[in-house]
């Protein structure tokens, strides 16, 4: 943020005292992750967000915002919130993210120097619905210490997410496995970034527009290729339960090893609740993921060969995390399009080899 602007905001005591609670405030949080369920926010009443509501960003924000001739910061938690707040904002903003590709943002322990770039950002956008763990207290933090700070799921009705049993009251945060759900959150990063820096509104809601276009390519592809898979086979057997939207959305049943979250490690009981599944179905592949040790699958694999049933792996699939960055697998579209791909050629069904467009790469 430009330091003449902040000047004219706040006299030199009350910047330098706000600065140094900010930063106290987010060193004496902890940080500590997990699967916690946070506050209640105003459209998905049982998501841990607390982030601000794009509808509320304060006119001092926006004063900051708009008139800042440096360069912009935006710090983001996963890949796949950086992905779609980068195609919102253009080449207005530096985006960064926290989390890096093929690291599962369940178990996520953010360092000092992560610490440092959440209080030097001028925007953070983050996931929410608890899958950022207890750091949800901690953008909370910075919110009330001005900074904006938003969830992008935030303004999702709650009749469309998930509620794990093992949940209880809290959602199931892999809402960027349907296409659709995953829009809207686009949708709210652009109203957000609007109302933040309104000579701009224009331009972050035109990108938006494109951009969920694509989306809604993307999701019409996976639902006409999903189908294709034969009934009998269209199941999807994965490492943990990330892919609970994509089976709403997409009509494919989906069993896995272990719960939602990743933090709990799967017992004897889960892996033979899985065998004796796959013994019964007989289905040719099962999956492992990026992000998530692939023990339990091939623990999972032997218990059904003990029994005469051979199960091959039929790829790795994206869940938590995407590709490797400045790869088409590193983006929203390409981890989606590779997941979709991956499953329908593994499966029985029709996909092309190299995707929707012809830009995975080749296997």
């Amino acid at each position: 943020m430009d330091a003449s602007i902040i000047s004219q905001m706040l006299p030199l005591r009350s910047r330098f005292h706000r600065r140094l609670v900010a930063t106290v405030v987010l060193l004496g949080s902890g940080l500590l992750v997990g699967c916690d369920r946070g506050a209640p926010t105003a459209k998905n009443g049982g998501a841990a967000s607390s982030g601000t509501d794009s509808s509320t960003v304060s006119s001092a924000a926006q004063t900051a915002v708009a008139h800042n001739g440096s360069a912009r910061n935006i710090v983001t938690t996963t890949g796949m919130v950086r992905d779609i707040v980068r195609q919102v904002v253009g080449e207005r903003w530096t985006v960064t993210g926290l989390i890096e590709s093929g690291v599962d943002p369940h178990l996520f322990k953010p360092t000092r120097g992560d610490v440092k770039r959440l209080n030097d950002a001028e925007v953070v956008f983050y996931s929410g619905l608890a899958l950022e763990g207890r750091m949800s207290e901690t953008f909370e933090q910075l919110r009330r210490a001005g900074k904006p700070v938003f969830a992008v799921t935030d303004q999702i009705e709650a009749a469309s997410l998930r509620t794990p049993p093992e949940f209880a009251d809290h959602h199931d945060p892999h809402v960027w496995m349907d296409a659709a759900l995953w829009s809207q959150c686009v949708e709210h990063v652009g109203e957000s970034l609007a109302k933040l820096d309104p000579p701009h509104a224009d331009e972050y809601h035109e990108r938006a527009t494109a951009y969920r276009a694509e989306l809604t390519r993307l999701d019409e592809y996976a639902r006409r290729s999903i189908a294709s898979i034969p009934e009998s086979q269209r199941v999807l057997v994965t490492a943990h339960d990330a892919f609970g939207y994509f089976s709403q959305a997409y009509g494919i049943e989906v069993k896995s090893v272990q719960g939602v979250s990743t933090e709990a490690e799967a017992g004897v009981s889960d892996v033979n609740r899985l065998v004796d599944f796959l013994v019964e179905r007989k289905l040719p592949a099962i999956f492992v993921e990026s992000s998530v040790n692939a023990k339990n699958i091939k623990a999972v694999i032997e218990g059904a060969a003990s029994r005469g049933v051979t199960v091959r792996v039929g790829g790795e699939l994206f869940s938590d995390a995407m590709g490797q960055d400045g790869t088409y697998e590193g983006t929203y579209l390409g981890m989606i399009d590779h997941n979709v791909t991956t499953i329908v050629r593994a499966l029985g069904g029709d996909a092309p080899e190299k995707g929707m467009d012809g830009k995975l790469e080749a296997k």
